[in-house]
């Protein structure tokens, strides 16, 4: 293995302590990098001459806009269901029940990509297939994680329609499953978009903190049954997590 070049590792160094402080002083710099006053200042004009840094009117520095070009470049070109993929695989393979994936469209989420089960008793689901906010685990997850203004101003307008026996059509109960979710991380449904059917949802963020998708597992109530959902849960939140990270989620 090649020897790493010190110098852009000093460099790197420099640059994540900007994660923690938004702008930064020469000595500010040289305090919290434990370096030599002079290295940092050979450093910082480099980072600054290839526009990593910028120079702010009062004399600290901070981040400079290559980043947001860079990171807007990462984002454009990263497909959440090729990051998702394989984690989903794994999850199938070691729950052995469907797993599905769904992103916001509107007032509904869609189904971007979907593995099934192995057992010869499967659910209608599908890529393409659209449900509202309201009902099934996958879709209320993306819903109880919305920004509030968002979450509040859909609560408002949308006409709860039964689609199956455990639909949630009473908005006071629908609040509280909201609230439910935010508290676990979770969310649960039971024949709320087939009969028969349980599922539990979690959600998947960007680089930002923002909700993206949502990621289930689902089944028959009769597999998935209430004693195995408490190590389900365990299991899809860090499925979920790890596909957050690649997206660029810091965990908190």
């Amino acid at each position: 293995m090649q020897e790493k070049n010190k110098t852009v590792i000093k460099s790197m160094n420099l640059l994540n302590l900007f994660r923690t402080y938004p702008t930064l002083t020469l000595q500010e710099m040289v305090k919290q990098s434990g370096m030599p006053k002079t290295s940092v200042h050979r450093m910082i004009n480099s980072l600054e001459e290839m526009g990593f840094l910028q120079k702010r009117h009062d004399g600290a520095y901070e981040l400079g806009v290559v980043f947001l070009e860079l990171g807007q470049l990462v984002s454009d070109r990263l497909d959440l269901r090729q990051v998702a993929f394989p984690i989903m695989e794994a999850l199938r393979n070691q729950v052995e029940e469907a797993v599905h994936l769904t992103v916001r469209d509107g007032d509904e989420a869609i189904y971007i990509e979907k593995l099934d089960t192995l057992h010869p008793v499967r659910l209608f689901t599908k890529v393409g297939r659209r449900a509202p906010l309201y009902a099934g685990a996958c879709q209320r997850v993306i819903l109880s994680f919305l920004p509030e203004q968002e979450q509040t101003a859909y609560l408002e307008r949308v006409e709860l329609i039964p689609l199956a026996d455990g639909t949630i059509t009473d908005k006071l109960l629908l609040k509280e499953r909201i609230s439910e979710t935010q508290q676990t991380g979770v969310a649960i449904s039971h024949s709320e978009l087939e009969n028969n059917t349980t599922a539990i949802a979690a959600p998947i963020y960007d680089h930002s903190g923002t909700i993206v998708a949502g990621i289930s597992i689902a089944g028959p109530d009769i597999r998935v049954t209430e004693e195995r959902l408490s190590t389900l849960k365990v299991t899809l939140k860090n499925a979920a997590k790890s596909i957050s990270k690649q997206l660029g989620w810091l965990a908190t």
